[in-house]
């Protein structure tokens, strides 16, 4: 006991030996903390794919910034956040509803910036990193933009907490109640556009999303109360991340399909702890 007590200090003290996994930890247990926050909403609204859409909106514009040597981040963002708006008004008030208007948005930006990056400087290491993630792309300022953004989304979410539990279960009594439905809906959508921008470095566009819907789902097979649903897909989201990262980092794993994995793991564990209490 003692050897193997021994042997798990030496693997912790490893694992924060190295600079990048220091980033790393900080920046992507942020990152999954404020994903598993608004995933939740998003889910219970049907509006998850938003991620998958955005993530892809996100890549196709970090791949034609990097193409003219432009910061990727500053075009990005913008971008990802009028993309965020423009679904909602889409999804709302076209005849072209929800999943296909982000198949519609989504996969036009995603060919738009494949198209660019092809013309120009090809499927370079910084675009594969941005598609695929990378733990060696997190920098000190991808880690201080997360801290500033997880006490953003933290702290919005416990000050407005009782209007978005009303705007994502009723969103006509809502209405009734005086709340601006269609301001919290903007809300969201922007937070969940920037979590997605900065995510994109260590999860990589194909997978960034899977942080936004696996916690959720998982605590859903569980828990029926919306604040114990978000306590649960909080605590799984930090769980998953930080196993899945340790695990890539041992195994030489991809960072991001490593973190998804444990989700996938955490959701079938889920899946049948509420089957056999039901």
């Amino acid at each position: 006991a003692t050897k193997k007590r021994q042997k798990e200090r030496q693997m912790i003290s490893l694992i924060f030996s190295y600079s990048f996994m220091v980033r790393a930890m900080i920046a992507g247990g942020l990152i999954s903390l404020c994903s598993a926050l608004l995933g939740v909403s998003l889910v219970l609204k049907r509006f998850s794919m938003i991620g998958d859409g955005l993530s892809h909106v996100a890549f196709g514009t970090m791949a034609i910034a990097l193409a003219f040597n432009w910061a990727p981040l500053a075009v990005s963002i913008p971008v990802c956040v009028a993309a965020a708006f423009l679904l909602l008004r889409v999804s709302g008030s076209s005849g072209i509803k929800g999943d296909a208007a982000i198949a519609l948005i989504s996969s036009s930006a995603l060919a738009i910036g494949i198209l660019v990056t092809s013309l120009t400087s090809g499927l370079n290491t910084d675009v594969s990193a941005y598609m695929f993630g990378s733990i060696l792309a997190i920098s000190k300022t991808d880690t201080y933009i997360s801290i500033i953004l997880a006490l953003i989304v933290c702290s919005l979410y416990a000050v407005f907490y009782k209007r978005i539990f009303l705007v994502t279960f009723d969103e006509t009594f809502a209405k009734a109640s005086g709340i601006k439905v269609e301001a919290f809906n903007g809300l969201i959508a922007v937070l969940t556009a920037l979590t997605i921008v900065i995510g994109m470095r260590l999860m990589g566009a194909m997978m960034i999303s899977s942080l936004l819907v696996f916690p959720a789902l998982s605590a859903m097979r569980v828990f029926k109360s919306f604040w114990k649903v978000v306590i649960c897909a909080a605590g799984l989201s930090l769980l998953c991340f930080f196993t899945g990262i340790c695990a890539s980092f041992f195994l030489s794993t991809p960072a991001g399909a490593s973190i998804v994995v444990c989700n996938l793991t955490a959701f079938m564990l889920c899946a049948l702890a509420g089957y056999i209490k039901r």
